[in-house]
This record gives C-alpha cells, structure tokens and sequence, in this order.
C-alpha cells in the first residue's frame, strides 16, 4: 500500500482519483489539481490577512524578530511584518506567479501526452508541491525595497488582462446557456424553456438596474464626484446600446442565438467592474469603502467611524467570482470555435467522445489519458491563466491599495481607470461579437 501510494506522489494523475470518485479525463484532473495549488495560496494569503495571526506569530520566539528591525535577520528571524497584511499577499501571489510562469515556459508547444514533458505536467505532483513550497519560503526573504511598488503594477496589468478573460468566459456562458435552453424548448415545444429564459434576463437586468441605482446613491452624493456620475453613467449608456444592438434584426439574422440574455450577464458583470472602479477611487467623501490609517489602527471612513479590516463587499464579491472563473477554465472547453481558439482549448470531436465513454467504462474511478492523439488544451496558455489569475486574486484581497511609506497601504486613480478601462474593453469586445458576422460576412462566426 505504501509503494502504490508513492508511485501515485510521483506518477501521473491517473493515480489521484480513488475507486469511488467518477473516471476523469486526464485533462481535466490535472487541471484541478493545479487549480487546487492555487486556491491553497489563496487561503494562505487569506489566513496572513487575519487579525489574530500577528500575535500568534509573535508568542512563537524563533519566527519572528523582537522590536521593529531589517526585514529579514541573518539568524533565521523574520520580520513579523513581512508575514502578515500585504506584504504576505504580495509574496504569497509572487510564489503562485513565479511558479505557474515557470509551467508556461516549461510546457510550451506540447501537442500530446507523448511528448516527454506531458509526463511532468500530468504527474509528479508531490515535487511539484516541494517546488510551490520552495518558492513561498524564498519569496518571504525578498527585502521589501522597490519589491512591492514594482509587483504593484504588474499586478495591475495582469488583474487588466484577467479581468477580460473573465468577460470572455461570461460571454461563452451565456450563449451556451441561450443555445441550450432554446435548443431544449425546440425538441420539447414547451414554452417552460422560454420562459426560464426571460425570467432570468429580467431578473439580470432588474439586478443591474438595482445595482446602479445603489451606486449613485452612494458613490456620488456630494457634489463635487464628478468621475463617479461620469463612470456610472457613461457604462450604462454603453449597456443599454449593447443590449439594443443585440436585438437588431440584422444582428439576430446573422446570429440566431444571440438575445438579451447575454447582454444582460455582460450588463451585470460591467455594473459590477463599475462598483469594483468606484470602491477604488481615492476620495474619502465619494468611496465609503476607502479605509484610513490613524495611529490606533485602521479605520473605515464612513459616517459610522467603525473599525474594520480588509474585507469588505467588493473584495468578498471578487473573490467569488474569482473562484468561480477559475474553476470554469478547469472544467470545460467552449462549445464556440472562437472562444476555444482564443482560450487554447480544443472541442471534443464526436468520434473522441465515444472512444472517452468507452474509456470511462473500462476505468472505474481512475482518470484516463484522452490526449494521446492530442492536447485538448494549451498547457502553457493554462498555466499563462494560472498567473494572471494570482495576480488578480493579489489585487483583490488587498483592494487594489499601493503600498506606501511607513508599510501603509494607498487607493490611486491608476486603480480607477484600469478597472474602468477593462469595462469599456470588455463591452467593445461583446460588442465586436455581435456585429463581426454583418462587417466580415465571408467569415464563419457561428
């Protein structure tokens, strides 16, 4: 039992399902299992972000160093400091990044789990969990210096870039969802099928509309927050052109499966990039979410005056929808040619499919090589996403603050206009999706 139990550590995902667990895809077992390395940094740095860790820290003498010294002490101490707030999510996420990254050079131009490397991708998890570890302790004795100003923007371009990927897996999900329900209300000539459908676009759009109304209530009450007003109603005159778009003859001519379902989850997803710009801006009278530092801790400046730490709605919504995003790029492939060409992932083909259910029969709960003609995704793409998604998830539970002076953390504009940014991208690309079949006729979009 010990020797099949060490084969496993060092062998191949086959190995990580037991007899009771559905056979898996080898894909997709190896995918959850870098997935599941990530979200273990994540609690990490959610577990550094508690209150009650720093003193636990300091009652243990041969962690951290006593009094306020140089970050990392040649004796082994470390500083407190660089283990908790911040600086552990910014080193945490730096350990996650560095390692995904290093799997994207690694598994470059891999086409099937015949070449060599497809060994190291689909097994030998144990190292792997040695290597993620190894990194984690080398990147908690980085000397703060320009580290965290530096790992601050290329977190803001990495959280640019996966917040677009999340547009783009919201887009997918609608339309599969659209195609699906009204595939299903066709076969049955049920009405049921239809209804679900307007149910749930009423219920999106209600949502949006809800979600607005509660930001300009609360992010442009005084006068003088223009940028808000701007912000908020320069998006959702953009959501309402989309959404008309959307219905344009022309539009439903060339796409039959296009509707106001999707216009209005990517309605709902921009309110709620809006919310996340709004909850960034550096102006303690138009963000109620802006926290202050003052000599007895870190206070919210709201009219309450309450204490609070770093966790508020926003960060708590991101978060779940950060989960959610990541374990969808886990799961499954696009049913749409296009979205699979854009996220490196492959269709099932029918015959395949037949050949993986007989293969499923025949393993009873063990995962199975369905690569062995070829990837049914880009390896190093996935692990491309992997990075993105750490620093995302770095911005996020840090609110998109920059680090200061004096180890205070700062909300900037920068953080503003790069989540309203990534909102206008994200609607001009749905937008591009809607109308590139009456622009680029002799392409096929379907």
């Amino acid at each position: 039992m010990d020797g099949r139990m060490a084969s496993c550590l060092c062998g191949s995902a086959p190995c990580i399902l037991c007899s009771c667990c559905p056979s898996s895809p080898n894909s997709t077992v190896t995918r959850l299992i870098f997935t599941a390395f990530l979200f273990l940094g994540v609690l990490v740095s959610i577990i550094m972000l508690s209150p009650g860790v720093e003193s636990q820290l300091y009652k243990l003498p041969w962690v951290c160093e006593e009094g306020a010294g140089t970050p990392v002490v040649l004796q082994g101490h470390i500083d407190c400091g660089s283990l908790l707030g911040h600086r552990a999510v910014y080193r945490m996420c730096f350990a996650t990044a560095a390692f995904f990254f290093l799997f994207t050079l690694l598994m470059l131009c891999v086409r099937s789990s015949r070449d060599p490397r497809a060994a190291i991708q689909n097994g030998f998890w144990f190292f792997k969990f040695l290597v993620l570890v190894g990194i984690t302790v080398g990147a908690f004795y980085i000397p703060d210096g320009s580290f965290s100003n530096v790992w601050f923007y290329c977190g803001v371009v990495g959280s640019f870039l996966f917040i677009l990927i999340q547009l783009v897996l919201f887009i997918d999900f609608a339309h599969s969802w659209n195609q699906r329900w009204l595939g299903k209300a066709e076969e049955r000539d049920s009405r049921a099928w239809y209804a679900g459908l307007f149910f749930f676009t009423l219920l999106f759009y209600t949502l949006s509309i809800a979600a607005v109304t509660l930001l300009f209530i609360y992010y442009t009450h005084p006068g003088p927050c223009y940028e808000g007003k701007v912000f908020i109603g320069l998006n959702l005159t953009l959501c309402v052109c989309v959404s008309i778009v959307a219905v344009l003859p022309k539009v439903q001519d060339a796409q039959p499966n296009s509707g106001l379902l999707q216009a209005s989850v990517i309605t709902l997803y921009t309110t709620f990039v809006t919310w996340l710009a709004l909850s960034s801006v550096p102006d303690q009278k138009c963000n109620p979410h802006l926290l202050t530092h003052l000599s007895n801790g870190t206070i919210l400046a709201g009219p309450e005056g309450y204490e609070t730490h770093w966790w508020d709605a926003p960060s708590i919504v991101g978060l779940i929808i950060f989960i959610l995003c990541t374990v969808f790029i886990s799961l499954r492939s696009s049913d749409h040619r296009q979205v699979n060409n854009l996220m490196q992932t492959e269709e099932c083909p029918s015959a395949l499919e037949a050949t993986q259910q007989q293969q499923v029969a025949t393993c009873g709960g063990r995962a199975f090589d369905n690569e062995h003609d070829g990837v049914t995704y880009s390896y190093s793409f996935f692990h491309f996403c992997l990075v993105l998604a750490s620093l995302h998830i770095m911005m996020t539970l840090t609110n998109w603050y920059r680090p200061g002076e004096a180890r205070k953390m700062i909300s900037t504009w920068t953080a503003v206009w790069v989540k309203i940014c990534a909102s206008w991208a994200g609607l001009l690309l749905y937008l591009w999706t809607l109308v590139a079949p009456l622009l680029l006729p002799n392409r096929d979009f379907s």
